[in-house]
Order: C-alpha cells, then structure tokens, then sequence
C-alpha cells in the first residue's frame, strides 16, 4: 500500500475519530487522565500508519483503531490501577481481571462513544479556561481541526490559536482544573461555548479552508451529530440548540448543487435548485418552528431565518433580498463581527442597489487579508463596469485564499472582465 495513501486515510480518521477516542478514554481512565488519553490516541494513529503501510489497509480501519485502543486502555489501567479517579458508575468493574475488559468494551460501543464525546466537550468548556482558548482547544482536541482551520474560523494566525491551546493546557496543568461533566444544573451555563464550538466546526465543513476540498461533508455530519444529540437532552434542548440545528440542515439541503461535476464552485445565483435537499429544508423548517417557543433569539435563529429566506425562494431572482437585509440588521446588533458586516453589505447591494453595497463594503475595518472581502468588492466593481479596481481586487482575493476551488473561480472571472 503506497504510503501517500495510507497517511492520507490516517489523516480522515484522525478527524473524525480522535476526537470521539479521546472522550471514551477519557471518561475510562478518569478526567485526571486526559494527557494520557491523548497519548493512547497518537500511539494508535502512528501504530495504524506503520502497520497499514506493510501489512495493508484493514476491512474496518475505524474498528481497528478502537481494538487497539481498548487494548491500550487495558495495559494502561492495569500498570496504574488507578481506580478512585474512575466514574464510579465504571470503577468496580475495572478492579477485576474478569470484568475489565466487558467494562472497556462496553464503553466503546457506538451509543456510548457519541456519549463520551458530548460530556468531554461541556467538560473542556470549563469557566475557569479564557473563553477563546476553550473554544480553540475543544475544536483541537475532541473535534480534530488543524491549527490552521482553527485559525481561519476566528479570522486570526495560526500562532495565535497555537498560544490559546497552550494557555488552556497550561491551565488545566498549573491550577490542577479537573477537566469533569458538570452537574446537570451547571450545563446551561456552557452551553454557549459547545453551541459556538459546533458552529465553528460546521462552518469550516460548509466552506473549508482545505486547499483540495471546498465541502467536507464529515465536518458538517458531526456538527449535525453531536448537534442533534443536544436536542435529546432535556437540560440541553433549548430554543438556541435548535435554531441552530434548523441553519445546519437549511445550509447542508444546498450541498449537492454547490459544486458542478467538474468540481468547480456553483454560485448561489446558478444553483440548480431542483437539487437542493428537500428532507433537510423541511427539517429545517421544523426545527425551527421548535425554536420559537421561548422569548430569547439568539444570533441562531436570525441565521436560521436568513438561510430558510433563501430555501423558500424558487429562484434566485425571487429572493425577498430586502427582508434577509431586516435580518441581517438585526444580528449585527446581536453578533459583532465584521463577517456579518460583510454579508450585510452584499445583501444590501441587492436590496438597494450596487453603489450601496460597494459603499458599505468599503466602510468595513479588519478584513483585509480576507479573500472573500476582497471578491465582494471586485464582484461590485465588475457590476458597476469598473474593471481596474474588479481586476486588482480579483487579484488580491485570489492571493490570499488556499483554496483550488475558489482559486479556479476567481480566474474565471478575471477572465471574464476581459
């Protein structure tokens, strides 16, 4: 097996299982022992890249990795036999030879992994942690971004993010924070960071910062997982963990229509919208009309409503642009970010007019070294025949994006100025 595609596979499988691994072993060797559940994991991955690349790629590559970790799991107790700092749902069964490996095993099962991962999440949310570092360092760990993903979704460098995962490593070392679920009465107060977390994580799915691939439907699948394992907790089904449910389901329903079979990026406006998801935007629709019940609106629920405008409209020409605008207004003022400027600004370009949106656009502070500022203001300037700045700002746009998709639609309509 050619080691390329060995390290590429090992690659998949850290993101999308090390993160569930990690909260499994975890919660068996105790909060205390999150280091050397983290260990565990990187033997396991390295141990599949050297195994894999002589003896080949195994039927299951997911189940092999979880039996060598059990198998980990079971040395590592036995040396320790730590026990006390064990659940104590789980510490008896692990004081016997009999029952330690039924107990492991059993933790490993499906139901319990997606478990696992949920609990380790409110656990690394803890208040005691700078708020930017929980984030950062639960889309590191349980979620399997890369510095540089993490990097993209706060706008930031990737030495930034490195010092936020090392502050909040540090913190849990220096004031020995034992990284625990919270009682069921303390899981509201952090479910704002898990909601922000499982935000970040599905955005970064719906446009990746990969060179290679625009959509990674695994990133937006374990938002949408982990997401829906919220709504069956009756602590933490709120009226924000739907409207938050209902913008995944009304932004994955438009997947298959964003890319055309060459692989190149269909814009909005050229989408086949036969082929949007109809299941997902009526299951948008319902978890929606689920997160009205309550008083609050959160930033979750002005997105969701933007998104289905969008899922409601026939065609592109019958967009209702004027009342996404009122929306995205409205979340201006609930969520500062120049992001949401921005696509404030585009928007207002079509309810008004393209001068409008060009002048807005061009009052926005901080985004520029963001690729899609920069594509914004060229798609005004071609609109409104100004092919010098459309060309300069194509230009700059199309240096600073990693992405080949985006790359190929920029040249595109450099070309198409000319």
């Amino acid at each position: 097996m050619p080691e390329q595609n060995v390290n590429q596979l090992v690659s998949h499988l850290f993101r999308h299982e090390a993160g569930k691994m990690t909260a499994v072993l975890t919660r068996l060797l105790g909060f205390g022992s999150f280091e050397v559940a983290q260990d565990i994991v990187q033997d396991t991955l390295l141990k599949a890249m050297s195994t894999w690349s002589f003896k080949g790629i195994p039927e299951n590559p997911s189940a092999w990795l979880y039996t060598v970790a059990k198998r980990k799991a079971v040395d590592v107790i036995r040396q320790q036999r730590v026990h006390q700092h064990h659940e104590e749902a789980i510490a008896k069964a692990l004081q016997s030879e009999w029952t330690l490996s039924p107990a492991i095993s059993q933790l490993f099962l499906e139901n319990e992994i997606e478990d696992s991962q949920l609990r380790m999440m409110f656990a690394c949310c803890h208040p005691a942690i700078p708020y930017e570092s929980q984030l950062a360092f639960t889309l590191k760990v349980l979620c399997g971004l890369s510095t540089a993903e993490i990097a993209n979704a706060f706008l930031t460098s990737e030495d930034t993010v490195a010092k936020r995962i090392y502050r909040a490593r540090e913190k849990i070392r220096e004031e020995e924070i034992n990284l625990e679920v919270p009682l069921a009465s303390a899981l509201p107060a952090r479910l704002d960071t898990v909601l922000h977390a499982l935000y970040l994580l599905f955005n970064e799915g719906y446009n990746s910062s990969h060179p290679d691939k625009l959509i990674r439907n695994d990133l937006c699948e374990e938002a949408i997982r982990l997401n829906l394992l919220l709504t069956r907790n009756i602590v933490t089904n709120t009226p924000a963990v739907n409207a938050l449910l209902a913008l995944m389901c009304f932004q994955a329903s438009r997947e298959d229509a964003r890319l055309g079979d060459d692989g190149t990026i269909v814009l909005l406006k050229d989408q086949d919208r036969s082929r949007w998801n109809k299941a997902l935007i009526d299951r948008g629709n319902y978890y929606l009309e689920v997160s009205a019940e309550g008083d609050d609106i959160s930033e979750y629920h002005l997105e969701a409503i933007i998104a289905s405008c969008h899922a409601e409209a026939a065609t592109f020409e019958d967009t209702d642009w004027k009342k996404i605008y009122h929306f995205y207004a409205l979340l201006a003022n609930v969520k500062q970010s120049p992001i949401v400027e921005m696509n404030k600004a585009i928007v207002l370009g079509y309810a008004q007019s393209s001068e409008a949106g060009l002048e807005a656009l061009q009052k926005i502070a901080g985004l520029n070294d963001h690729y899609l500022y920069h594509a914004a203001l060229a798609d005004f300037y071609a609109i409104l025949c100004k092919n010098t700045e459309a060309h300069q700002s194509y230009a700059r746009a199309l240096e600073l994006t990693s992405s080949g998709a985006e790359k190929e639609l920029l040249k595109r309509k450099i070309q198409h100025l000319s």
